[in-house]
């Protein structure tokens, strides 16, 4: 029984960082404010051609067909008066990819947080404070660490960071575009990728700040309920 708690309690600290990376990546790829951050910090709209208005279509395309049922996008946009496909069957091929990545990204976002609202819930109700406090404590601790070490291997040498995340993540070399030409690049340079990687750091950081906050919370309230 003693071995079922230990097992129990990491598989718990353990889903933590998952939980809160995986929600930030979840919420980065359908960030509408991100992708016109990125649009207008880089001047998407002048290496592109297209409008604000497109540009917006277009993130609000890319936003629905990572969460469709539709094997491959098929976006249209307005460009000197003329509508064209925006992405070509090569684009179109990898982002179907990506939408297998952020699928994975839900699962696993989905199958944490059950077993993690599961096994809060039991220690509610028995009661064990103290365990839930270190828990949540060394759960925030380990995401902290975790994202202190992918933070400072992407900052240090962001281009080797996203090729081998790249390298890792496909089986095809169909990511290898063409800024000069496919739209994808265009509309979201390697400048954009280092600033979506900061965003999803620094939400994953304050989510482990927060659970952090909660088990010293929880762990000086027990403390003064017991005295």
């Amino acid at each position: 029984m003693r071995v079922f708690h230990k097992v129990t309690n990491w598989l718990f600290i353990l889903c933590l960082p998952l939980i809160l990376l995986s929600a930030s990546i979840g919420g980065a790829a359908n960030s509408l404010a991100l992708y016109r951050y990125g649009f207008d910090k880089y001047d998407v709209s002048r290496t592109t051609g297209l409008s604000e208005l497109e540009l917006d279509r277009a993130a609000r395309g890319l936003v629905y067909y990572f969460n469709s049922s539709d094997e491959y996008i098929n976006l249209t946009v307005v460009k000197d008066n003329q509508t064209f496909t925006l992405f070509n069957q090569r684009e179109a091929i990898h982002l179907k990819d990506v939408r297998g990545l952020f699928r994975l990204d839900y699962w696993l976002l989905l199958g944490t947080l059950i077993y993690a609202l599961i096994y809060v819930g039991f220690l509610i109700w028995l009661k064990e404070w103290h365990q839930l406090a270190r828990g949540l404590l060394w759960g925030s601790g380990l995401t902290i660490g975790l994202i202190v070490v992918l933070g400072l291997s992407a900052m240090l040498n962001f281009d080797q960071f996203f090729l081998q995340f790249h390298r890792l993540s496909f089986t095809n070399e169909l990511w290898q575009l063409d800024p000069s030409q496919d739209y994808l690049i265009m509309l979201f340079p390697r400048g954009f990728w280092y600033d979506a990687t900061l965003f999803i750091t620094i939400a994953t950081a304050v989510g482990a700040v927060i659970l952090g906050g909660v088990g010293i919370y929880i762990f000086s309230s027990a403390g003064r309920s017991r005295g």
